[in-house]
């Protein structure tokens, strides 16, 4: 059954290498259907991947083909709730170690482009703190980093 709403993520020629590596990388995703060409046109033969429908983290999304002609931008991005250091750490070297980049803030791109927010929920209470000087001492304290340490998010909250 093909969802009413799907993220559409352009690639260039790699929708299933990226495809297999969410569904291997992110839980509650996989990899569904692959069409391939019937026949060849001007950029492919017949046999190649033009799109791959997957679903990411429960999101459903198709992937397509479509050449070198658009590049993912910050534009859009995933954002990844995380529970714990260790989750945040696993997702965020996943990306980054698999030909990925850093960036800024908790967000990195993967090697495809496509940006990514690994954002623990502790740094999103924190930043919705009540006392508006334990959430601006957040907020510097991620300003900061690359990846969310959580240990010094916490300890700016608190003050320290």
């Amino acid at each position: 059954m093909i969802s009413k709403n799907t993220i559409c993520l352009w690639y260039d020629g790699t929708a299933l290498e990226a495809a297999t590596f969410y569904a291997n990388t992110f839980a509650d995703s996989a990899v569904g259907s692959v069409l391939r060409a019937p026949g060849d046109f001007p950029s492919g033969k017949q046999g190649d991947v033009l799109t791959v429908q997957f679903t990411v983290l429960g999101l459903p999304c198709l992937g397509l083909n479509g050449g070198p002609a658009f590049q993912h931008s910050e534009a859009f991005s995933f954002q990844v709730a995380t529970d714990d250091q260790e989750e945040t750490d696993r997702l965020w070297n996943a990306i980054v170690g698999n030909g990925g980049q850093e960036s800024e803030c908790g967000w990195c791109k993967d090697k495809w482009g496509l940006s990514w927010q690994i954002t623990p929920r502790a740094l999103t209470e924190a930043i919705a703190d009540p006392d508006p000087a334990a959430a601006q001492r957040t907020f510097n304290a991620m300003m900061t980093m690359q990846k969310i340490d959580i240990a010094a998010i916490e300890a700016a909250r608190r003050g320290g």
